[in-house]
């Protein structure tokens, strides 16, 4: 289902992913206030908050992962390639943990300032991304172990 205010079902999926014990009107409280911080943080952008958000996810979402392997008695770290729905999810719940571990008085805060973080490619959940990517590059010998 869309949203009420941006009909978007990319923002229903974050929300539901931001939800806790079931409290949906409140993630989408903390949502739409991230979204308000956002746009007063950027008002030299003349982007919309949502194309803000959309960007900063694009951003850091992942291409490849490392999943381990067991082969002959050795574990190896084998990069794979990821579906692009799980792709969604994990860029998704990497700006919800990033945002959490963030220092700021609300949690709409704290996402707004890593959303910004994550437009402007830096932050918690770009470095993971990075990460994964430097991991999966240079575990690249092992790709023909994938099935």
């Amino acid at each position: 289902m869309p949203d009420p205010k941006f009909k978007d079902v990319l923002v229903t999926r974050f929300v539901n992913s931001l939800m806790v014990d079931g409290k949906k009107t409140i993630a989408f409280k903390i949502f739409y206030d991230a979204l308000d911080i956002v746009e007063k943080k950027m008002k030299d952008n003349e982007l919309s908050p949502l194309d803000v958000w959309k960007k900063g996810l694009l951003n850091i979402t992942p291409a490849v992962e490392v999943k381990s392997r067991r082969v002959g008695g050795a574990n190896f770290q084998v990069p794979m390639e990821i579906r692009p729905e799980r792709k969604v999810a994990i860029s998704m719940h990497n700006l919800i943990q990033f945002a959490t571990k963030r220092s700021g008085h609300s949690m709409a805060e704290k996402l707004a300032a890593e959303t910004v973080a994550a437009f402007n490619e830096e932050g918690g959940a770009f470095k993971k991304k990075e990460d994964t990517h430097r991991m999966a590059e240079a575990n690249r010998a092992f790709a023909h172990f994938r099935f």
